[in-house]
């Protein structure tokens, strides 16, 4: 699966933004990237460009699983990976890739660490902590790989067919 993952999602225009592109009918166009500000405006503008490119995939029934896995990891990636970034640099991207079946949701930040579901709570009180339990629940599968020089991409792969 790591060979799926660019090092580096792209291209974006000057302004870090990207738009999606629809596939075409030869599949020629069937990745999306974006790279987001560490902020909850942030957070806003992955979930929508998420939802975007998506209708534009006639993907519309996997907008609210895909949007919320992508904004968990977004979220993770925010508060462990940037922090703990061996360089300067703090730049969280966002990627989506389409096969026939699935539907690949990326995020790729500065740090190394390995995600880590927190330890289960029973009291269910907890504010923080159940992110990646709800990309767990969500994807067929996920996982992260490291990002020479200095990085790591978690993924999570959705599939493309509609709820029974």
């Amino acid at each position: 699966m790591a060979g799926a993952v660019p090092s580096r999602p792209g291209p974006a225009d000057a302004q870090g933004q990207s738009s999606p592109r629809p596939a075409t009918p030869g599949g020629a166009e069937n990745s999306a990237a974006l790279l987001i500000s560490c902020s909850g405006e942030g957070f806003a503008r992955a979930r929508a460009f998420t939802r975007d490119t998506l209708r534009c995939w006639s993907l519309d029934h996997r907008g609210d699983d895909a949007a919320l896995v992508i904004t968990e990891l977004a979220a993770n990636a925010v508060a462990h990976g940037v922090p703990r970034a061996v360089t300067g640099e703090a730049e969280v991207w966002l990627g989506l890739v389409l096969d026939p079946a699935h539907l690949l949701l990326t995020v790729s930040d500065p740090g190394e660490e390995p995600p880590e579901c927190a330890t289960a709570d029973t009291s269910g009180l907890l504010e923080h902590g159940r992110g990646l339990y709800i990309v767990d629940a969500l994807a067929e599968e996920w996982g992260w790989t490291l990002r020479p020089p200095a990085g790591k991409t978690v993924w999570a792969k959705l599939s493309t067919s509609p709820p029974p």
